[in-house]
């Protein structure tokens, strides 16, 4: 199976397990489950699904380890976007081209289902069945999943950002920043996978882990050259959103060919820590190609 077709294979398997997900919750409060599903099947890329499958094929995981940490990681990941969304954050009225969620319902509801998505990411990562090995494991995953979403990872960085719009940061808080609110995400994909591969050696994990870190800070400074150079129909926004913020950015810090140089060193050190590996990474390097050269 070629690249493209692993990718179109794992976003349909992922779309159909979160449906079913959502679809399984009793109906106690039809509106939020409405808002759930609206933000959790709008039509997302699932980079991080891919990562995770990539990764756990590579590594020899169960499948059904691999999607329950894919279906927990999503469910973060809509969480946020929602949150990111509202009116006292981004205030953003698209995303991937579709009205977002505080928009297609209303700001109350919008926040309530971000809140029930975290909920339910952490629901699936303790209840899903897991293999022998990975079920071993299940407390490390949470510990994992919590804190790359939580205050030393995503909110936090999140935080920071928040806090930077407007003012000038050095491109060392910049990057520390992204490692924190983009980054720590993309990496708990790969440490996840990591913690239920059996028999993994630690030097192995370490080449992971730094792929991991260098391709996180790549797909933020490629998303910094998209909303400059992206048109807003593929971008799913308006193009040009964190300039007219006042956000710091990979292009406003170090103009757009210095952006596009620091996108070509993340990328030659991820594929640098690949070549490390005592395994075939043709898929791995194919995913490291797509988020560099992607154009929304």
């Amino acid at each position: 199976m070629n690249f493209s077709a692993l990718h179109q294979q794992v976003k349909q398997q992922t779309d159909a397990s979160l449906l079913k997900l959502i679809d399984d919750l009793p109906d106690y409060a039809p509106r939020l489950k409405d808002a759930m599903r609206h933000a959790l099947l709008a039509g997302g890329k699932r980079m991080r699904p891919l990562l995770v499958q990539v990764v756990g094929n590579t590594l020899d995981v169960p499948k059904k380890d691999q999607m329950a940490i894919s279906m927990a990681i999503e469910c973060v990941h809509a969480y946020s976007l929602v949150h990111d969304d509202l009116p006292a954050m981004d205030d953003d009225d698209l995303r991937r081209g579709k009205p977002t969620c505080h928009i297609a319902f209303d700001e109350a509801t919008a926040i309530l289902a971000g809140d029930a998505l975290q909920s339910l990411a952490f629901t699936v990562l303790a209840d899903a069945p897991l293999s022998s090995f990975a079920e071993s494991k299940r407390s490390q995953l949470l510990s994992v999943l919590a804190k790359s979403a939580g205050y030393v990872g995503m909110c936090g960085g999140q935080a920071i950002d928040l806090a930077s719009t407007g003012k000038t940061i050095s491109i060392d808080e910049l990057k520390s920043l992204h490692k924190m609110k983009t980054g720590a995400l993309l990496q708990a994909c790969v440490e996840m996978v990591a913690i239920v591969s059996e028999g993994l050696l630690p030097q192995t994990k370490i080449d992971l882990m730094a792929y991991a870190a260098d391709i996180g800070l790549a797909f933020q400074v490629q998303d910094d050259i998209l909303d400059v150079v992206g048109s807003s129909e593929k971008l799913g926004k308006p193009a040009g959103s964190d300039e007219a913020l006042g956000k710091n950015t990979f292009p406003a810090k170090l103009g757009m060919e210095g952006a596009k140089r620091e996108l070509a060193k993340l990328h030659d050190n991820a594929l640098q820590a690949l070549a490390r590996l005592p395994y075939n990474t043709d898929s791995l390097i194919a995913f490291s190609e797509l988020l560099v050269k992607r154009d929304h």
